[in-house]
Formats: structure tokens, C-alpha cells, sequence
């Protein structure tokens, strides 16, 4: 591999390296270990959704419908926890993090099965369609109110501490293992990308395209459960507006983590960069002051050049790769 093509599928790395840099040149909090620790509270939310995020992305898909099952699922999750107080606590807070998880997935399910059996080719406008249905079921379930008081698992996993190190920010490192060893070491991750280079192809030499698609939706659902599960553990609450907009951080760290729009190409350790790189801008613009209503433009501003910066990066390994051959 030439140095040219390593800089660029290293590039998410380097770019996080110099925000960093930056932030810390700016803030002298930044660097500090309450400021490191509050980031990985922050960013985690975000990081998971990536994962999910990224598994649909390399299949040529999106789902726009993760920041809605962050909401439905802490409505869920509420509910269960408020009708489950009299069993036990370990009990109790078992049911709460398996009905939070099995909604995603269950939503996961439901994107997968239109696209596949209504063969709808465009899932833009599936997981859209989604977004607004399952943000209206949290609407409806809770009657517009936000539900307070989630078992001590939950809180555990939205606002805990391992030593130094906070829960939510172990719980990705550990999803993002898993996920590197199933696309790099498994035949499903093999699967999963050959299906976004050639969904056609794919089916020639006899790949189970619906199936590989069908799994990305649903793990990409169960990671939006995840999320839902460290949203109400932070706010110890289940709102049914949460997470509005975390669908766009999500994919926008997919992007900028160097996965392609047009499938087949991306990784998990870029990814977690990307996620990075938006939790450490947003936080440095808190440190210095800066006003939401600014953070929004940037992030809009973040949205755009990554996807422009998704068709340069294609088109430069294009060439490195021709001028390798």
C-alpha cells in the first residue's frame, strides 16, 4: 500500500489528531480529566449509533429512523420500569434493557422487511417514513409526557464508572471490537461488502443479499436500542423526544470516518474517529463559550463537506489504485 492511499484511509485518524490539537490549544480544560471524562460520556451516544450506522452504509443503505428509536425505546423502557417495580431489581432491570434493545431491533426488523419483501428500492425514503411513524408512537404510548425513574442497571450503563473510564465509553470500545472481528474476520462481514461493491454481483455467486441486508437493519436497530438505553440512563428518564437529530451525527460520523455512500468501503476504528471528532468539536465549542445556535451551523457546515469529501476521497484512491496497477 503507498503512503498516499495509507494517509488517505488514515485520514479520520489525522483529522481528529488535529482537532484535538486545536482544542487544546484554545481551552486549557480541555485536557482535563473531568473535560476527558465528560467527552466520553458524550460521545458515546453518537459512537454507538455509528455502529449501527455504518453496517447499513456499507450495504449502500441509510436508516434515518435510529434518532426516533432512541426515543420510543426510553418511552418503552419507562413503561416497562413502571410497571415492572415490584420484581426484583436485577430482574427488573433486565427486562428494562432487553424491551429497550428488542424495540430497535424490532424497528430494525420492520426497515429490513419493507425493503426486502415490498422490494422498495430506495430506503432514504423507507427509514424516513420510519423516523415519523416510530417518533409518532413515542408520542402517542407516553401521551407526550416524559417518564422519570429507570432501574439502577440503566443508570449504571448511562452514567457509571469503571475505575477512570465511563461505562458508556468501555461499552463502545467493546461493540467496536465485536464489530471489527465480525467484518474483518467472519464471512457475514466478507458478505457485507461485496453486497455494497455489487448487490448484482453479490447474488451471481450466490450470496444471501436479503438476508446480509436484512441483519444490517436489524443490528442497526439493536444499536439504536443501545443508545436509547444510555440516553435514559444519563437523563434518567424515557422522553419521547429524545434523540431528535442524532441520526445526522450518526451518519455524518459514518462519513467522516471514510465509509462511502456508495457501499463497500469503510471501517470501524474510522468510524469511532468520526464520532470522535464530532463530540470533541462539540465540546471544545462549549468550553470556548460558543453558542448553540453556532454549534448547529457547524455541524450542518460538518454534514455537507463530509459527503463532498466522501466523493474526493473515492475518486483519489481511484486514482492511486490505477496508478499502482
Amino acid at each position: 500500500m503507498s503512503v498516499s492511499l495509507r494517509i488517505v484511509q488514515t485520514g479520520p485518524v489525522l483529522l481528529l489528531g488535529l482537532v484535538v490539537v486545536v482544542m487544546t490549544a484554545l481551552s486549557p480544560y480541555f485536557l482535563t480529566e473531568r473535560n476527558i471524562t465528560n467527552l466520553g460520556f458524550q460521545t458515546s451516544i453518537v459512537a454507538v449509533l455509528a455502529l449501527g450506522q455504518l453496517l447499513v452504509i456499507l450495504t449502500r443503505g441509510i436508516d434515518l429512523s435510529v434518532g426516533a428509536v432512541v426515543a420510543l425505546g426510553g418511552v418503552l423502557g419507562g413503561i416497562v420500569a413502571g410497571g415492572a417495580a415490584g420484581g426484583s431489581a436485577s430482574s427488573h432491570g433486565a427486562l428494562v434493557l432487553v424491551t429497550m434493545i428488542a424495540c430497535g431491533a424490532g424497528v430494525g426488523l420492520l426497515n429490513g422487511s419493507i425493503l426486502i419483501v415490498g422490494r422498495v428500492m430506495n430506503p432514504f425514503i423507507v427509514t424516513l417514513g420510519m423516523l415519523s411513524i416510530v417518533r409518532g408512537a413515542a408520542l402517542v404510548i407516553s401521551d407526550a409526557q416524559t417518564t422519570t425513574g429507570m432501574p439502577q442497571a440503566v443508570q449504571t450503563m448511562g452514567t457509571g464508572l469503571i475505575g477512570p473510564l465511563p461505562v458508556p465509553a468501555v461499552l463502545v470500545a467493546a461493540l467496536a471490537l465485536v464489530a471489527w472481528v465480525m467484518l474483518t474476520r467472519t464471512q457475514w462481514g466478507r458478505w457485507i461488502y461485496a453486497v455494497g461493491g455489487d448487490p448484482d454481483a453479490a447474488r451471481r455467486v450466490g450470496i444471501p443479499v436479503d438476508r446480509v441486508l436484512l441483519s444490517v437493519y436489524v443490528l442497526c436497530g439493536a444499536a439504536a436500542g443501545v443508545a436509547a438505553i444510555l440516553v435514559a440512563g444519563r437523563t434518567n428518564a424515557g422522553s419521547p423526544t429524545a434523540g431528535q437529530l442524532l441520526e445526522l451525527d450518526a451518519i455524518t460520523a459514518v462519513v467522516i470516518g471514510g465509509a462511502s455512500f456508495f457501499g463497500g468501503r469503510g471501517s470501524v476504528f474510522n468510524v469511532i474517529a468520526g464520532a470522535l471528532i464530532i463530540g470533541v468539536l462539540r465540546n471544545g465549542l462549549n468550553l470556548l463559550d460558543v453558542t448553540p445556535f453556532w454549534q448547529s451551523i457547524a455541524i450542518g457546515v460538518l454534514v455537507i463537506a463530509s459527503l463532498e469529501l466522501d466523493v474526493l476521497r473515492g475518486r483519489l484512491e481511484e486514482r492511486l489504485r490505477v496508478a499502482q496497477a
